[in-house]
């Protein structure tokens, strides 16, 4: 008696079918056109649309007084608690602004706020670009429960794949060694199928956008 299991099955079925090919029923396809409707908004609307869609709090800044003033309501929002900051530019904006802020890498895990710049901005998808070779490095957006994010509207890209042709024209051929896609809080429901926010990472996502000045 011949017994053919399951997976021989599956297997003689490939077989036949890599020995009997057929024709491609659609001859004229355009691989080149991009498969995504254009947007109805412009890039920043979309952006912050669908951050806020994913959970992420975005606020405009017209300049970067505004931005200093909202970044302190953020403080303000999340019990004055202690921002930590890496990047020089961002140290030395607080301190002119006086606001405290920890930059010893031993507090890091009892720091409340993280505070970063980013690589981009994806509009598609309302995601934020960060990589290590950023001064803040791998540890910042990941450890502190608020992650807070300033970007310029410059920064903004449709697409990701739009986002890895910037990465390869900022770094060439010396690309970061981790390169992170931050789309909203960090939230999981492997546990019993409920939602958890904060679970791998920040449980809230801020990002202020500063609108770039002219000839940069």
């Amino acid at each position: 008696m011949n017994e053919t299991t399951s997976k021989e099955k599956v297997f003689k079925s490939i077989r036949n079918a890599l020995i009997d090919k057929a024709d491609a029923p659609f001859t004229d396809v355009d691989f080149e056109s991009s498969v995504f409707q254009d947007f109805r908004e412009s890039i920043e609307v979309t952006f912050a649309q669908e951050l806020t869609r994913i959970g992420g709090k975005f606020a405009y800044c017209e300049h970067e007084a505004d931005m200093i003033e909202k970044l302190k309501f953020v403080i303000y929002e999340n019990s004055n608690r202690e921002i930590f900051c890496f990047d020089q530019v961002l140290k030395r904006l607080l301190s002119e602004h006086e606001i405290a802020f920890q930059s010893d890498p031993v507090a890091l895990m009892n720091v409340g706020i993280g505070l970063t710049l980013c690589e981009c901005l994806i509009a598609r998808t309302g995601s934020i670009m960060v990589s290590s070779r950023q001064m803040s490095g791998r540890r910042l957006s990941v450890f502190p429960e608020v992650h807070v994010v300033i970007a310029t509207t410059d920064q903004l890209v449709k697409n990701l794949q739009d986002a890895f042709v910037l990465m390869k024209k900022k770094y060439a051929t010396t690309l970061p060694s981790a390169i992170t896609v931050i789309s909203g809080p960090s939230r999981t429901a492997d546990i019993e199928k409920t939602l958890v926010m904060g679970a791998n990472g920040p449980r809230q996502l801020y990002l202020l956008l500063v609108e770039a000045e002219e000839g940069n």
